[in-house]
């Protein structure tokens, strides 16, 4: 390293933002910096896919059961048993956010503190302790929201529209195919009568619509913008 790498000192007040010394000395930490962020990066994506190939299979199962149950004369307890299926994607979906966040929230700490100050110096960091956060993250590697605001966000995003859309298209079915049925009478299956069929289904879509509700702002899915940086969703 040249004499200006071997006297720099990260916690002098002229030389505290990093970002500032990729670009004003010639060193190897750019390139060391350059070679993390890739490798962040990378994972990142790799997780954003597992995600995406959560909610494509999602997607596909729950639209061929709605499909199915439009094809004749087949029992609309089969478009519940796709919402129930739909719900157990999400919880598998939750968990795996829980993952993908803590590599995009790396990612836009990298972005915003360290890239976005060596292009322009002049306006600073947007954390000052950025640096020892990020350190005492790879130290000590853990998930940035819980696994209720995961639960919650992915709700929001992406399976409370879609199991909306499933009851729909169930009470369209109970109207279509037992038009000589009054509801809730008409959403009974064998051996449960329609009016605890239709209870059950109430309380469900209720505790679906209280747990959507974010009680904090991670749960929000802004912590990565109140303190890791924030990837918003397609």
């Amino acid at each position: 390293m040249s004499d200006g790498d071997s006297e720099f000192d990260p916690e002098a007040k002229d030389q505290r933002e990093i970002g500032r010394e990729m670009v004003d000395q010639s060193t190897g930490l750019g390139s060391v910096a350059a070679h993390l962020y890739r490798g962040e990066v990378e994972r990142a994506v790799s997780w954003r896919g597992r995600l995406d190939t959560t909610t494509n299979w999602a997607v596909t199962v729950m639209s061929a059961i709605v499909a199915y149950a439009f094809s004749g004369d087949v029992s609309h307890a089969i478009i519940l048993a796709g919402v129930l299926m739909g719900t157990a994607f999400l919880f598998i979906e939750g968990r795996r956010f829980q993952q993908y966040d803590i590599w995009r929230s790396r990612v836009r700490v990298l972005q915003e503190n360290l890239f976005a100050n060596a292009l322009d110096p002049s306006a600073g960091v947007e954390r000052r302790a950025w640096r020892r956060e990020l350190s005492e993250d790879y130290r000590d590697p853990t998930t940035n929201i819980g696994y209720r605001g995961a639960f919650s966000h992915r709700l929001r995003r992406v399976y409370l529209p879609l199991i909306t859309a499933m009851l729909v298209g169930w009470l369209f079915h109970l109207r279509a195919f037992g038009p000589d049925e009054s509801f809730p009478a008409s959403a009974a299956v064998p051996g449960i009568d329609g009016w605890l069929v239709a209870a059950a289904v109430g309380v469900y879509y209720l505790v679906l619509l209280v747990l959507a509700v974010p009680l904090s702002d991670k749960e929000r899915g802004e912590s990565g913008a109140a303190d890791h940086g924030n990837l918003e969703e397609e």
